[in-house]
């Protein structure tokens, strides 16, 4: 099936792409990498009457450490983050960028536009949902930066608003003890995540001072395993204590049954790759 007609814009400068988002509004699309939105559109699921190409806007393609701060640019290729030595200080984005979709997707598709299609199947809203990440949206009136968990509303719904564009991402600088991984369970390289878990945990004084975890494919959204989180701050890091916390975020997931296994498969794994990287990210804060 063909796309539907539309408009094709290819702005020069953000501030055109803006106010090109400010008149169009609601019958517009932003396109970058356009892994995910072409084939909507090929299938008729979106169409679009202006498609704003955003590919070769300055500035949005930088990933950098400032104050505090790692900032991804929406336009950040995944292979491009994948191969940055500055991710290197968080292994959470580290273990996850090299396992998103396949070589062709990682080297077209943007970090941006990733977030934006806001895939319950997606690996990277997990990732920022264990980090606390959150994204900056620009328009022609001004900019705003709503927390990751904010930020994704609903299966393929956000909180973008007509005239908005994400433009970028921020990630709190991590800890001096600090450890963290991405457990994917695939049925071939390249599917989608049958269960995948994201894991981050920082240590204070011996004890565990924050954790994060985040679960893709278990429910109608990334999940953020707040009960989870919450059992392990302050608790002497270990096996008692990660065993709990999958039990929690298992209790927190949503599978269904389907090609990929059974909702109570789905579930069982959920505690067992909490478990496994919440102990991997123990070994890596520990040697810190």
């Amino acid at each position: 099936m063909l796309p539907s007609s539309f408009e094709y814009h290819r702005p020069a400068t953000l501030d055109e792409a803006l106010s090109l988002l400010a008149t169009h509004g609601e019958d517009a699309k932003v396109l970058a990498g356009g892994q995910s939105l072409i084939p909507m559109m090929k299938l008729r699921f979106a169409s679009p009457a202006h498609l704003i190409d955003v590919n070769r806007l300055p500035g949005l393609d930088r990933i950098e450490e400032r104050d505090g701060t790692l900032r991804i640019g929406a336009l950040v290729r995944h292979n491009h983050l994948a191969a940055s030595d500055v991710i290197a200080r968080y292994p959470t984005i580290a273990a996850a960028a090299p396992q998103i979709a396949d070589p062709i997707v990682r080297n077209l598709g943007t970090i941006g536009g990733s977030l934006s299609h806001a895939d319950p199947s997606g690996d990277l809203g997990s990732v920022m949902l264990a980090l606390g990440a959150s994204v900056v949206l620009k328009s022609s009136s001004g900019e705003r930066e709503v927390p990751i968990r904010d930020f994704l509303v609903d299966a393929f719904q956000t909180s973008i608003a007509p005239g908005e564009m994400l433009t970028e991402i921020h990630v709190p600088a991590p800890g001096a003890r600090s450890g963290g991984t991405y457990l994917k369970l695939e049925r071939k390289v390249g599917d989608y995540a049958t269960v995948a878990a994201a894991v981050h945990l920082e240590l204070s004084n011996g004890s565990i001072g924050k954790a994060g975890i985040g679960l893709t494919s278990v429910g109608l959204i990334n999940i953020k395993a707040t009960a989870a989180e919450d059992s392990l701050a302050g608790a002497a890091p270990g096996e008692a204590a990660f065993a709990e916390a999958g039990r929690l975020a298992a209790e927190a997931s949503n599978p269904v049954s389907d090609v990929r296994g059974s909702a109570d498969y789905k579930r069982h794994m959920v505690d067992v790759y909490v478990r496994r990287g919440l102990a991997s990210a123990f070994e890596t804060a520990g040697a810190a």
